[in-house]
């Protein structure tokens, strides 16, 4: 190894590839919690110690040299071995006691969690816990989170996967909505009641009428990307939704619509990082929601 070929400072190269990765110093300044001018001062300072001009800077915009393009992979791989080192740290640690980052969707978060993350603190008070609230997948291998909450099996071989259960989810409204509309014995009689989309519409609505109801995009007149917001408005009677019946068993002003209709199943899986899963705190985590959720 040729020491003295390194002449940067991690820190410096950091710097850099955020503002790669971010597009901009500002985004890269909020994604790191640092401040602009900081990184600027950073990645000026990478670029005298190895004698590259990385951007071009035309006004308050920056576009990568070739130089700089040339370099992005490598530093790049940089990171990702960063974050292995800090996997690897995490992995050693036998303290019962610190941070732990939960991933779930935001509906998940909001109404399952909680009564397992208040057993949790009776049986660690000591560990701390941030739920990443989110209906994007969690990078687990970026560090996103230390564990997560999916409905779909993840594919990565550095991660590993348990299967907690299968759920089953159904249609539910208020019954005064439900009498405004008829009181629907039937599928056919949906087709002029609404609906509420988790996404946009045209998203939502295959989703629907692959339950076999006889729905138009005209059906879904309130959506929202969150589902808590979404069961919120069916809960003020503004339509028909789709729910888990967990969550549903949890909100006593809704009842199911056409009870015979058959469910949406769905499964879920707790996920979490072959290395990190040796941390005492992450692994008792990992099984308190196992056993919790399971």
């Amino acid at each position: 190894m040729n020491w003295d070929a390194i002449s940067f400072d991690w820190n410096h190269v950091r710097a850099f590839l955020a503002t790669v990765e971010e597009g901009s110093l500002s985004a890269a300044a909020r994604a790191t919690g640092q401040t602009q001018p900081t990184l600027g001062r950073q990645v000026a300072a990478l670029e005298e110690a190895i004698g590259v001009t990385l951007f071009e800077r035309v006004g308050r915009s920056l576009t990568l040299t070739t130089s700089g393009a040339q370099l992005v992979d490598h530093v790049r791989a940089m990171g990702e071995a960063a974050s292995r080192i800090s996997l690897a740290a995490s992995g050693q640690s036998q303290s019962i006691e610190g941070l732990v980052r939960i991933s779930a969707s935001d509906v998940l978060s909001a109404y399952q969690l909680p009564p397992v993350i208040a057993q949790l603190r009776d049986r660690a008070p000591g560990i701390e816990v941030e739920v990443v609230s989110s209906n994007a997948i969690s990078d687990l291998l970026r560090r996103d989170a230390d564990i997560a909450l999916r409905h779909i099996r993840p594919e990565q071989t550095e991660l590993i996967a348990r299967k907690l259960a299968d759920s089953d989810a159904y249609l539910y409204a208020t019954p005064d909505y439900l009498a405004r509309v008829g009181n629907p014995k039937v599928v056919d009689d949906l087709k002029a009641a609404n609906f509420i989309g988790y996404g946009a519409p045209d998203e939502m609505l295959p989703h629907f009428v692959a339950m076999g109801l006889p729905l138009t995009r005209d059906n879904i007149r309130y959506h929202s990307d969150s589902g808590v917001v979404g069961w919120h408005l069916v809960r003020q009677g503004l339509g028909i939704g789709v729910m888990s019946e967990q969550v549903a068993a949890l909100t006593p002003d809704i009842v199911r619509v056409l009870p015979d209709l058959p469910p949406v199943s769905f499964p879920t899986w707790l996920v979490s990082h072959r290395e990190l899963i040796t941390s005492s705190r992450i692994r008792l985590v990992f099984d308190h929601l196992a056993e919790m959720l399971g």
